[in-house]
């Protein structure tokens, strides 16, 4: 019986994936807004109502990583080295996150479509709660505490001013030495 679970999960992401690469090779060729869900559906042979049961909205078949990126978050926080506190895992992870940054022309396929921009903000900000939860268990803070929920909101919403920087690494490093030290001057 693991067999078949197995064979069915696996196809299962079969679909999922050629969903997701049907829908990005389109749009990239054709634009966003020029290209249909049937149209979708029709190149990954399946119907629009399969479509959906693995995409809820034709902007999520562009954001097809959302389990992966939550999990290497939290992840960052979980396992970052002995000596390194959050504050450094996560600028380390962002920048990581910056050097494989998608392809110039899937970046201007998102930043050209309000729908995709705006989605993909939502998108990665939704990850705070989770984040924060893990800041919270890595401090010894009680879940649902402020300054957690506000250096997960920090860490996420900083990613945008990274990747748009000309010079990724030295952003990252300012903004999290900000985070690490507080927002004092001196």
């Amino acid at each position: 019986m693991t067999e078949v679970i197995g064979r069915r999960e696996r196809k299962k992401a079969q679909t999922r994936k050629a969903l997701a690469d049907a829908a990005l090779e389109l749009f990239l060729d054709r634009g966003y807004d020029q290209v249909s869900v049937k149209e979708i559906a029709d190149a990954a042979d399946v119907s629009v109502t399969t479509l959906f049961k693995y995409f809820p909205s034709k902007e999520a078949l562009v954001f097809d990583q959302d389990e992966d990126i939550e999990a290497a978050l939290v992840g960052a926080v979980h396992g970052r080295p002995p000596g390194c506190t959050v504050v450094e895992a996560l600028r380390e992870h962002l920048l990581r996150l910056s050097v494989s940054a998608p392809s110039d022309e899937f970046l201007h396929l998102i930043e050209s479509e309000p729908a995709l921009r705006d989605y993909a903000r939502r998108m990665w900000m939704r990850h705070e709660t989770a984040l924060a939860r893990a800041i919270a268990e890595e401090s010894a803070a009680p879940e649902g505490d402020v300054a957690c929920a506000a250096l997960a909101r920090f860490t996420l919403a900083s990613r945008e001013l990274i990747l748009a920087d000309s010079q990724p690494r030295r952003a990252a490093e300012e903004i999290f030495a900000r985070l690490e030290r507080g927002w004092r001057t001196e």
